[in-house]
């Protein structure tokens, strides 16, 4: 081989997300021990595949670790320029591979088109009025996420279809007995 010991992908992907709030990110790998500590945002999802999650699959095939960062692109700005999505895969990528790469011309990018998106942004009350409504959705979603409820607020806590089946299984089989 090449020496290479691990892969790294960073794509982003259209997300019902504000720019005004922190950018997410959805950690993928061939292995769970190459994600680490990573608070998921939601449970399991399928997305279209691509050539970079097939050599990621095939990767793991062969034992070879990759790891890859799926950034959160507001989806209004999915056909624009988005730097700070740039920046949050740069940071990904570094965390990741303890490499140093100097970020500083990214940053300073990044401030100027953010800049360029609030102008954008104000030019247009319908673009604000959705902006306006995904920080609503935003908060809402980390406010409910931080405070216990009724239901359980992570997926992992959710008892399992076959966990539900037993339960009930279970319950009638007492019900036959005493009947």
């Amino acid at each position: 081989m090449l020496g290479v010991t691990l892969t790294v992908s960073i794509h982003g992907i259209p997300m019902a997300v504000p720019h005004t709030r922190p950018i997410g990110r959805t950690a993928h790998a061939t292995s769970p021990r190459l994600i680490g500590e990573h608070d998921a945002l939601f449970g399991a999802v399928q997305v279209p595949g691509s050539i970079s999650a097939l050599l990621e699959l095939r990767l793991g095939e062969s034992g070879q670790d990759a790891l890859g960062f799926a950034i959160h692109v507001p989806h209004y700005l999915a056909q624009a320029q988005f730097a700070d999505a740039a920046v949050v895969g740069l940071e990904s990528f570094v965390a990741a591979t303890g490499l140093n790469i100097p970020a500083e011309d990214l940053v300073a990018t990044a401030g100027l088109n953010r800049a360029e998106i609030v102008q954008e942004i104000a030019g247009s009350d319908e673009v604000t009025q959705v902006v306006e409504a995904l920080e609503r959705q935003y908060d809402a979603y980390v406010q409910g996420r931080e405070r216990p409820g009724l239901l359980a607020t992570d997926v992992k806590d959710l008892p399992t279809a076959d966990e539900i089946g037993a339960e009930f299984e279970e319950f009638l089989r007492a019900q036959t007995d005493e009947g």
